[in-house]
């Protein structure tokens, strides 16, 4: 029998500090439910004592999680952290905190400006402080991947002796070469007293875009525990992607020594899941979750695959839950057509709710051809967007053109159900829309970003808009909104960013 390999995922803390990755409560818990679902070992949801957000993020996902995993509060080693992490971790059955501190000579010498004895004694003050309150203690030692080996070992050993149950070795800077890692990893199973009794977690950086090298060459060292995201969200060039490690797991375990207990079949609504909400796509080729990574159009590929799929696919798509071949929907599919392949998608409706996903699916049928995954994948976000939305979009009109002065008209509905009618003129169509919605809405900001995709092939696909905005303390919100008008979509982008800067502002009281 293989090792059993936790998998510890932190796309609610290292991968919500992506640049414009921010989520709020809510949306920390939809996807804490979908983790749940997948699985997961550990969910580390956040850092308590950094913001009201995090700290009641960490308590809800702590009272949903129940027995199904270990909850998770991130600090560093600073006594009043693990007082606040200890305290939003009391409502989870299985709490953990997460304490720790740089190790490098950078860090001790730049950062921290401390020597090896402050930083051991820091450490272990910081682990027993945390054990008073809590059985499960991990110590991070920041940057071990540039650390002197001599002294991590000894702070590794001391964090044991102090009564650390996990003890994490990152790479932060995704600077290791996976060999190198493995050595080092390879190297303390060797040489500290104490730690075949504990967890030997590592968490890797993609900024060589070697992450998930380095944390399967570490499995292959010893380490018993992963630290992932979703998608590979996280600190620049983001950490090691959950859906690679697992997958690499499953296809090469009896090489590694090595299983988990991830439902993989949710790996594709997960990632889809993770990318709606934090509106950061993923790339069409990005490896299992990627829109492109079952597709083939290489007639000779094509040929392969219909004869025998592993010809060209070493993972079955239904094994990830990508599903089979697409079914194509149109205007004259029915409810069962239309259910049945939501299914395939991984979502499921009452029946009330199916109903509006399906007037929703006829709007977008009447005025397309043919309707793909990817529209009725964004059809129910879009549906989801909206019902948690502050403001509501309920009616938008433009006339513009040469020579035209541009103008917008919108019907804006609040939380209360009260309607909100306004118009204004700007440089466009766009400008336009987006000047009655600061009228309306009246939250100052910066609009950093627009871009605009085809969701889908054709001349009539589905316009999706993502745009950035900059509140005046400086934090990202990103927006996301779908339609066949263009405009239409660019106002709902617009009001989806600006309900989540508004969302968050309410959480911070």
């Amino acid at each position: 029998m293989t090792r059993p390999i936790a998998i510890f995922d932190t796309t609610l803390r290292d991968g919500e500090q992506s640049p414009g990755a921010s989520m709020n409560t809510a949306e920390k818990l939809l996807v804490a439910e979908e983790l749940v679902n997948l699985g997961v070992d550990v969910i580390e949801a956040g850092f308590p004592v950094s913001s009201p957000g995090d700290f009641d993020s960490v308590r809800e996902v702590g009272a949903i999680a129940g027995d199904a995993c270990v909850v998770c509060g991130l600090t560093r080693a600073v006594d009043r952290d693990i007082e606040v992490a200890a305290e939003a971790l009391e409502t989870a059955k299985r709490p953990r905190i997460h304490t720790g501190l740089g190790v490098s000579p950078s860090h001790l010498k730049d950062k921290l400006r401390i020597t090896e004895d402050e930083a051991l004694e820091r450490a272990v003050h910081a682990v027993a402080y945390a054990k008073s309150f809590v059985e499960d203690v991990e110590f991070y030692a920041e940057d071990a991947g540039r650390a002197d080996e001599e002294f991590l070992a000894r702070i590794c050993e001391a964090a044991i002796k102090a009564g650390a149950t996990v003890l994490n070795i990152p790479d932060t800077t995704g600077y290791n070469l996976p060999w190198d890692f493995g050595e080092r990893i390879r190297n303390l199973m060797g040489r500290v007293a104490g730690i075949e009794d504990v967890t030997v977690s590592v968490h890797t950086h993609n900024d060589l875009g070697m992450a998930t090298a380095l944390a399967l060459e570490a499995v292959r060292a010893g380490a018993t525990q992963v630290e992932c995201t979703i998608n590979g969200l996280g600190e620049r060039a983001g950490n090691t992607s959950l859906e690679e490690v697992v997958m690499a797991i499953r296809m090469h375990g009896e090489e590694l020594d090595a299983h988990t207990h991830v439902v993989t079949q949710r790996l594709t609504r997960a990632s889809r899941l993770v990318s709606s909400i934090t509106g950061i796509q993923v790339q069409p080729n990005k490896a299992i979750v990627g829109a492109n990574a079952f597709a083939h159009s290489s007639g000779i590929h094509q040929d392969g695959v219909l004869k025998a799929r592993d010809t060209y696919e070493i993972i079955d798509p239904a094994d990830v839950g990508a599903g089979g071949s697409q079914i194509v929907l149109s205007a004259r599919s029915g409810h069962a057509a239309l259910r049945h392949r939501m299914a395939e998608l991984g979502f499921s409706f009452e029946d009330a709710e199916f109903e509006d996903v399906y007037d929703a699916f006829l709007e977008v049928a009447d005025k397309k051809r043919l309707v793909y995954d990817e529209d009725l994948v964004s059809i129910v976000h879009e549906r989801r967007r909206s019902e948690r939305a502050l403001w509501k979009l309920k009616a938008v009109q433009v006339s513009c053109g040469f020579p035209l002065t541009p103008t917008a008209t919108i019907i804006l509905e609040d939380e209360r159900g009260r309607q909100h009618k306004e118009a204004a003129w700007g440089n466009g169509p766009v400008d336009a829309v987006y000047k009655v919605v600061d009228k309306v809405v009246g939250i100052k900001n910066d609009l950093s970003e627009f871009s605009v995709k085809a969701i889908t092939r054709g001349i009539d696909a589905l316009g999706e808009v993502t745009v950035r905005v900059v509140a005046q303390d400086g934090r990202i919100f990103v927006g996301h909104g779908s339609d066949n008008d263009i405009v239409v979509s660019s106002a709902r982008a617009y009001l989806n960013a600006l309900n989540r800067l508004l969302s968050a502002e309410r959480e911070q009281g």
